[in-house]
């Protein structure tokens, strides 16, 4: 969970953004979790920080800028998956399928799932 909350930090996401990419968790949860008070934690939300965690990894692979890597989600994209939208609004709005489009589009241009 800490290594979540650093990107969503390094993103400068709020914390109902936050909440969205983790699956909704009740706000008290959320809170909880981000003052360290973590126990296991359900399937679907390790998928969504793995998830996370990996677009984070090939962002600043693909964008040596740590500035860049870091405000790209929150960046208008032409990209037709994107249309023209941010991709953290993909991620949020198309839900889990939308954080692994988005891995799979980084993935796809840094030159393979590793």
């Amino acid at each position: 969970m800490r290594a979540f909350f650093n990107v969503g930090a390094a993103w400068k996401l709020r914390a109902e953004e936050q909440r969205a990419l983790l699956g909704w968790p009740a706000e008290s949860t959320f809170f909880k979790y981000k003052a360290g008070n973590v126990s296991a934690l359900p399937y679907d939300m390790l998928m969504r920080i793995s998830l996370v965690l990996g677009i984070y990894k090939d962002l600043h692979i693909l964008y040596p800028e740590p500035d860049l890597a870091d405000r790209w989600v929150g960046l208008p994209n032409n990209n037709p998956v994107f249309g023209g939208a941010p991709a953290l609004t993909l991620m949020i709005e198309a839900g889990i399928e939308g954080l692994y489009q988005v891995r799979r589009l980084l993935d796809g241009r840094r030159g393979g799932w590793n």
